[in-house]
C-alpha cells in the first residue's frame, strides 16, 4: 500500500461502490435517461426500473414494497421519520420523543429543533457495552410518547441495540417506533417484520451502493406526513424527480447483500477478532469497546491509553481508519463513548476500524503492525 491508496479499513464511512452495482447502474447514466412520471417508453422502462428496485429493497428488509420511500440518503430518511412522527403525535396529543445517548445526529438534531415546536425529548441511557437500557426505556415511554427513535446498530462501536424489546415497548403505549439502520442493513440481518418497528431508515453507501441515495420504510397503514413538499413523486410521499441510476444501485446493492450477507458476516467478524487480538497483543493499555456486546461483525472500536487518536491517524499514512465517526466532524471526543462512561483518555486514543468485502486475510497482519507502530510513536510524541 502507498500514501496514495491506503488500505482502506474505514467502511462505517462510506463503502466502496460495488462493481456490480455500478454494472447496473451504468445504462441508467448513459441511455436510460427517462423520467418514470413520464408516460412514453422511455419514462415507463425508467419507471420499471424503480419498481424493481423497490421489490428488491423490500425482499432484503422484510417490509411491503409500497412502505419504501426512495430519499437522498440516511440523514434525509432520518428526519422525515422523526419530523413525521412528530406531527401525528401533536395531532394525538403526544408531545415527547424517546430516543437514546448514542444516536446519529440525523436523529438528535431534528429532535432538537422540534422543541421550538413544543416537543420534549427524553433521552436514554447506554450501559458500559453501549447498549441501550430497556428498563429505562420502559420507563421512559408512557401515554405523552410520540415517537421512540433506537438505532439498530451504533456506527462507533458496532453493538447491536434491543430494537425489537423497545419496539414492544413502544407499541404497547401507541407511540411510533424507528430504527435507523444504516450501519446494520447488509451486514447483518435486518427485517422490518422481525423487529416490530414502524419506521426504518437505510443510507445506500453504507452498503455499496453510490451516495445520495437512501430509503425510509414505513409500515403498511402508517400514514406518515412528508416532510418536503412539491409533486406527486413515490406515491406522492418524497417529491422530486427519482434519481433512478442511484435507485437503481440501491435495489442491486440489495439484492446482493441478502444473498451475500451470512457468509461476508462469517468471514468479517472472524478478521475483525485476529486483528483485535493481534493490536491487544502488542499494545499495552488497549481495550476492545463494547467488546461485551453483540456487535456488527465488521467493526472494531479499540482504545489506546497515552496518546490522542489524531496523533495516531498522522503516523498512519497507509491504513485508512477513522477516529470515531467521519460524520461527527472534527473536534471534541466522542459522545458515544462518553455516554458508555470509557475513561476520557481511553476515549481520546480511540480508532474505529471498519472491515468490508474488500478485506483479505493478508490485511490484518499489516493493518495491525502499522497501527502498533504509529500508537509508539504517537506515545513518543506525547513525551
Amino acid at each position: 500500500m502507498t500514501h496514495e491508496n491506503p488500505l482502506y479499513l474505514d467502511h462505517n464511512a462510506t463503502t466502496p461502490v460495488d462493481p456490480r452495482v455500478l454494472e447496473a447502474m451504468l445504462p441508467w447514466l448513459r441511455g436510460g435517461f427517462g423520467n418514470p412520471s413520464s408516460p412514453h417508453a422511455h419514462g415507463v422502462r425508467a419507471r420499471d426500473a424503480v419498481e424493481t428496485a423497490r421489490n428488491q429493497a423490500a425482499a432484503l428488509l422484510g417490509a411491503p414494497a409500497g412502505g419504501i420511500i426512495f430519499t437522498s440518503g440516511g440523514t434525509e430518511s432520518d428526519n422525515h421519520a422523526v419530523a413525521g412522527a412528530a406531527k401525528l403525535g401533536r395531532r394525538a396529543g403526544r408531545d415527547e420523543l424517546v430516543i437514546s445517548a448514542i444516536e446519529h445526529p440525523a436523529v438528535s438534531g431534528p429532535c432538537l429543533e422540534l422543541a421550538e415546536a413544543g416537543c420534549r425529548t427524553l433521552v436514554l441511557g447506554v450501559d458500559s457495552e453501549g447498549r441501550v437500557d430497556t428498563d429505562a426505556a420502559a420507563r421512559a415511554i408512557g401515554p405523552r410518547t410520540a415517537l421512540v427513535s433506537v438505532m439498530h446498530a451504533n456506527n462507533e462501536t458496532g453493538a447491536i441495540q434491543p430494537v425489537a424489546a423497545i419496539a414492544r415497548l413502544a407499541r404497547q403505549a401507541g407511540a411510533l417506533m424507528h430504527t435507523d439502520a444504516a450501519q446494520s442493513a447488509g451486514k447483518i440481518p435486518v427485517r422490518m417484520d422481525e423487529l416490530g418497528v414502524d419506521l426504518l431508515t437505510v443510507a445506500g453507501h453504507k452498503l455499496y451502493a453510490p451516495k445520495g441515495v437512501g430509503l425510509l420504510c414505513v409500515r403498511e397503514g402508517l400514514a406518515l406526513p412528508n416532510l418536503m413538499f412539491g409533486a406527486g413523486h413515490e406515491q406522492g410521499r418524497r417529491p422530486g424527480t427519482e434519481n433512478v441510476a442511484g435507485i437503481v444501485g440501491l435495489g442491486r446493492a440489495c439484492e446482493i447483500a441478502q444473498r451475500e450477507l451470512a457468509d461476508e458476516a462469517q468471514r468479517l467478524a472472524t478478521l475483525r477478532d485476529q486483528l483485535a487480538a493481534l493490536l491487544c497483543a502488542a499494545v499495552p493499555g488497549a481495550a476492545v469497546h463494547a467488546a461485551g456486546a453483540e456487535r456488527l461483525p465488521n467493526t472494531l472500536s479499540i482504545g489506546f491509553a497515552g496518546v490522542v487518536a489524531g496523533r495516531v491517524l498522522a503516523h498512519l499514512p497507509d491504513v485508512a481508519v477513522s477516529a470515531g465517526a467521519a460524520c461527527h466532524g472534527a473536534g471534541g471526543g466522542s459522545s458515544v463513548l462518553e455516554a458508555m462512561g470509557v475513561a476520557p483518555e481511553l476515549a481520546l486514543g480511540t480508532l474505529r476500524v471498519s472491515l468490508g468485502h474488500g478485506t483479505r486475510a493478508g490485511d490484518i497482519p499489516h493493518a495491525a503492525a502499522a497501527i502498533t507502530l504509529a500508537v509508539a510513536a504517537a506515545r513518543a510524541d506525547a513525551h
